[in-house]
């Protein structure tokens, strides 16, 4: 089976989707990134627009040049749905949760051409639930292809088929990770967090748990997980900002639900502090109210500044 992935679909513009989107111009390929419409009617494009904006102006710069940036088109999920038709690869990479992206894959599949590669971003979600309910042709075509933030600079690539996957089409993104998107593909089980976010998440869970235990500064803890033990120098707060604290706490809590016979995954948990942040944004992971025994010394400044 011969492919050729000229026009890429990226549904979703976070830091994720607008990341891997510049990675994708990168290398010459042709981009329209979707997302939510705007409630503006002067730009109903506004939340992918301010997304890719927002990218071209990070740092590290996640384009080689920023002119690659015209490779990339925006629209919205409302109005430009109809024109994954075109594409060769669409890839998912809207909010780490099941029913959401099941809604997204049926809009996908109602407009999508028979044959055209789908794939997810998901951090952990196993492939196979997320295709249930879907055609077989879809099945065949569905796998993960899992990028790590920044997309540009990180060099690992997870590729993970589910049972119904093509086994075509799981070779075919194992070579074009590797050979036009510069990454180091890695073929994973569909277990739940694939490879690198299994042993990844876990650390991070455990050592939000040993940081309350022995009431440790945010700031030690990084110095203590970061380069001194040959860990990248963000450590394991500063990785979880990275990553996002809510994608940490999906993860985290999708770990434990579908590794039910893993003892130590039952263990894990959201810890109070880390759910007293996303309850400030509006993104808590259960509804009780939580707040911190001792807080630490930035978590009472950025208490503070909640109330500013």
């Amino acid at each position: 089976m011969t492919h050729r992935i000229k026009k890429v679909v990226v549904l979703g513009s976070g830091i994720m989707g607008s990341g891997i989107s510049c990675h994708l111009a990168n290398v010459g390929l042709e981009v329209l990134m979707l997302d939510l419409a705007s409630k503006d009617a002067k730009d109903i494009n506004q939340i992918a627009n301010t997304a890719l904006n927002n990218a071209i102006k990070a740092k590290p710069a996640p384009l080689y040049l920023d002119s690659f940036a015209k490779n990339i088109t925006t629209g919205n999920f409302e109005q430009d749905m109809h024109k994954i038709s075109e594409a060769d690869w669409i890839i998912e990479v809207v909010v780490e949760r099941l029913d959401i992206k099941q809604k997204i894959y049926e809009q996908v599949e109602t407009y999508r051409k028979k044959g055209t590669i789908v794939s997810s971003n998901t951090s952990g979600i196993p492939i196979g639930m997320m295709a249930e309910g879907r055609s077989d042709d879809f099945k065949a075509n569905f796998l993960g292809t899992h990028f790590f933030n920044p997309p540009r600079y990180l060099k690992l690539l997870e590729i993970i088929p589910s049972k119904y996957t093509d086994p075509n089409i799981t070779q075919f993104m194992m070579e074009f990770g590797q050979n036009i998107l510069g990454k180091r593909t890695v073929l994973c089980k569909d277990t739940p967090a694939f490879i690198g976010n299994r042993v990844g998440v876990m650390a991070m869970a455990k050592i939000f748990e040993l940081t309350e235990k022995y009431q440790l500064s945010i700031e030690d803890v990084d110095k203590l997980t970061g380069a001194a033990i040959a860990r990248p120098n963000t450590g394991t707060f500063r990785l979880a900002d990275l990553v996002g604290l809510d994608t940490a706490s999906k993860v985290i809590l999708g770990i434990k639900e579908n590794c039910k016979d893993d003892s130590e995954a039952q263990k894990l948990v959201v810890p109070d502090y880390i759910d007293f942040l996303l309850k400030i944004i509006g993104l808590a992971t259960r509804p009780k109210k939580v707040f911190m025994k001792k807080p630490t010394k930035r978590m009472r400044k950025e208490n503070r500044s909640s109330k500013d």
